[in-house]
């Protein structure tokens, strides 16, 4: 339990100066007496109170042991009762300060009935919650008058940390859900995938074979999209992230004008700036190379087409945050701040190894810090209830071999990745690794058999060309399997192998 002393505030005092008086710390110990009365006269009272307070919670530190001496017997199946703990409280001393035994039958004295012991129990846990939140703010302030070597930034993400720890905390969440109400969610789903003609039932990923094998991208799944560099790992993200932005546009549009989506695509971004993503998807969408717009080697005709296309997606509800090397738990309070104001459909992260773990954490290894950065991306889809998408790294032992298509061992510090992940899915792409086994002239002993050699591998570079792989290597509700795509490099953009012509109208 957090230091409970009394805070120093200011107080107006006479000649209008400011003096200092003292405050007590919130606490209500008349019904911590009372619940333990309750307790001690019926332990089915306990089953009220259990799920979320401890003995930590209470304010006076002997009643706090006693109710983790009483809750400590009746999880064991005995009973707890003046007589029974008598020798457990006796022996340990703690009694003695408060007046021995006599103070139990005291407790007696002040007993509330079953049915209102969980609101005696709040109050507790309220009281307890007001605590944490005054030192909470005496260690921020303290902190910002310099008792820490934290930048300000890093002590506004380690606050929000401590925040959303005592949010979390025990008894503020969680609990069995009714069978019925289960039931009823899942009736849901199965009908919004019967309306859409069994195809997607969350939100869609832009690909129609993607969005067939998995149903969309679904609330509460963590989904990570590996590949090596030069994969497109990124384009494929920004892909999936642009296609559910205009969906989400397009069906607020379909209500009616002036409505506005329900959703937002949060992209972040911790490899590329938000210019550097804009620039790709309005390649992509205005179909002139990212190179060429750099270098400003654009006529007037696709200047024209670079207005009219960013007119268009300054509607989407997408927005980017490229902050560098952001911590887990300034990500999660970005993103419950979004949900709030603008709501949140989707969340993509490239890349987590980029990451750090909440502010103020340790881990004593790269494996366990990004197993604990997994556990927070999962934990964000499941409190936020969106899909989080993380691209992460491959390792290098895929060049070893003779075939490069990625496993599940080649993760990056895999085990924590693959075992938290709903989804695991690679991007791969043959024609990468074949153009770089091009044959030289020198290599060979002639040139009849340089030019076999060379013929043979333009016919096979002719199979590959502008194909690509998403390898869905574990799907937690489903199938999992192959979905060839169509990469075209000049734009780095992916499509559906045989609707590429549809879908960009050539």
């Amino acid at each position: 339990m957090m230091d409970s002393s009394p805070a120093p505030t200011p107080d107006s005092g006479k000649d209008g100066l400011v003096g200092v008086s003292l405050r007590q710390p919130p606490a209500n110990v008349d019904a911590e007496q009372a619940l333990l009365g309750a307790l001690l006269t019926n332990n089915r009272a306990y089953d009220r109170v259990s799920d979320f307070l401890t003995g930590a919670h209470f304010a006076n530190r002997v009643n706090g042991a006693i109710f983790d001496a009483i809750g400590k017997r009746i999880e064991a199946g005995m009973l707890a009762d003046p007589v029974t703990l008598r020798g457990t409280l006796e022996n340990s001393g703690l009694l003695d300060e408060v007046g021995g035994m006599a103070y139990l039958a005291r407790l007696l004295t002040s007993t509330v009935g079953i049915i209102n012991a969980g609101d005696y129990g709040r109050a507790i846990h309220d009281a307890w919650i007001r605590r944490q939140l005054i030192d909470i703010g005496e260690n921020l302030v303290n902190n910002a008058f310099g008792a820490t070597d934290l930048d300000g930034q890093d002590q506004i993400a380690s606050g929000e940390e401590q925040l959303f720890k005592l949010a979390t905390d025990k008894g503020q969440d969680g609990g069995f859900t009714g069978f019925d109400r289960a039931l009823t969610s899942a009736i849901e789903t199965a009908e919004k995938a019967f309306r859409n003609e069994g195809d997607v039932s969350g939100l869609t990923s832009g690909l129609r074979d993607f969005d067939r094998k998995t149903g969309g991208l679904h609330p509460s799944d963590l989904l990570i999209l590996a590949g090596r560099p030069a994969m497109g790992k990124t384009a494929l993200a920004t892909k999936i992230a642009f296609s559910a932005a205009r969906a989400l546009l397009n069906a607020a549009r379909e209500k009616g004008e002036g409505v506005q989506p329900e959703g937002t695509v949060a992209i972040f971004s911790l490899e590329m700036s938000a210019e550097q993503l804009a620039t790709r998807i309005l390649s992509e969408q205005a179909e002139v190379s990212g190179e060429r717009i750099r270098r400003g080697d654009i006529g007037q005709k696709e200047f024209d087409r670079f207005v009219r296309v960013s007119r268009e997606l300054t509607q989407l509800p997408l927005v980017i945050d490229d902050t560098p090397a952001i911590s887990l738990s300034a990500m999660r309070t970005r993103c419950r701040r979004l949900k709030r104001t603008k709501g949140l459909s989707l969340v993509v992260v490239d890349y987590l190894q980029l990451m750090r773990p909440a502010v103020g954490t340790r881990p004593d290894s790269r494996v366990l810090e990004i197993s604990m950065i997994t556990q927070g991306l999962k934990a964000i889809a499941k409190e936020l209830e969106v899909p989080v998408m993380a691209l992460s790294q491959l390792s290098r032992q895929v060049e070893s071999r003779e075939d490069k298509r990625p496993m599940l061992s080649d993760l990056r510090e895999s085990g924590s990745i693959e075992q938290d992940a709903d989804a695991v899915m690679f991007v791969y792409r043959d024609e990468y690794y074949l153009q770089q086994r091009e044959p030289k002239e020198a290599s060979f002993e002639s040139s009849e058999k340089y030019q076999a050699a060379l013929e043979d591998w333009r016919r096979k570079m002719e199979l590959v060309h502008n194909k690509a792989e998403l390898i869905l290597e574990k799907q937690r509700h489903g199938p999992t399997g192959m979905v060839p795509l169509y990469f075209e490099g000049e734009y780095t953009r992916f499509a559906d192998l045989d609707t590429i012509h549809e879908e960009y109208g050539r």
